[in-house]
């Protein structure tokens, strides 16, 4: 009697170790998983496509943007700056002109190489790759763009836009007719044109550190 007694408790107290050792076996991975979801940075972005009016230009164009931009850190080195900057990105801009008065559509697209956020407002900036037929004369030049992502409210956005051509980016001076100036990474205007159609998604995330070696 006293055998089977001493069996079943050896028996018990090798099942309790068992579990034992499965639980913290299972608390362990579950930790890992945590930390590494923790750990797992989140890039910024800029999505949608829009049309907008000019605050300043009464006429009856069509203009909008398409964007679909993602922060890339720390992934085109520089010149004296190794490691790239924390501003990286890729992605594509287009950007669509509607002339009423001629009626032709103006198309131009771009490779964006800088992109940083706030809270719903983010600046990014393209280099032009491609400029549809009777264009500007954009192909190669950096173009600056910013975006406020306002929500949605009486069933119409209130989003914004801005870029850097037009009316702002100029170098007065002089009596001869003022130059734009050359757009640096990143650098645009506020966004002070109001969204008439469509919309964006700014899903903000602050700069991260430099990698570790």
């Amino acid at each position: 009697m006293r055998s089977v007694i001493r069996r079943k408790v050896a028996v018990s107290l090798t099942v309790l170790a068992t579990m034992s050792t499965l639980s913290t076996a299972c608390a362990t991975s579950a930790g890992a998983n945590i930390g590494s979801r923790q750990a797992r940075p989140v890039y910024a972005s800029v999505t949608g496509s829009a049309e907008f009016t000019l605050p300043y230009v009464k006429d009856d164009d069509i203009r909008s943007f398409s964007f679909d931009a993602h922060a890339a850190p720390y992934s085109k080195p520089l010149p004296g700056i190794p490691t790239g900057l924390p501003t990286d990105a890729r992605g594509t801009v287009k950007i669509s002109h509607y002339s009423a008065e001629r009626d032709t559509t103006y198309t131009s697209e771009g490779r964006v190489d800088c992109l940083v956020t706030g809270p719903h407002t983010a600046t990014l900036t393209a280099v032009i790759t491609k400029v549809g037929a009777g264009g500007p004369p954009w192909a190669g030049k950096r173009l600056g763009f910013s975006v406020q992502d306002g929500g949605a409210g009486q069933g119409r956005s209130d989003d914004r836009v801005g870029f850097s051509w037009e009316m702002v980016n100029l170098l007065p001076g002089g009596t001869a007719a003022p130059p734009e100036a050359e757009v640096g990474t990143c650098m645009a205007p506020a966004p002070y044109a109001p969204v008439t159609k469509g919309g964006y998604t700014v899903r903000h995330a602050d700069l991260l550190p430099p990698p570790r070696n």
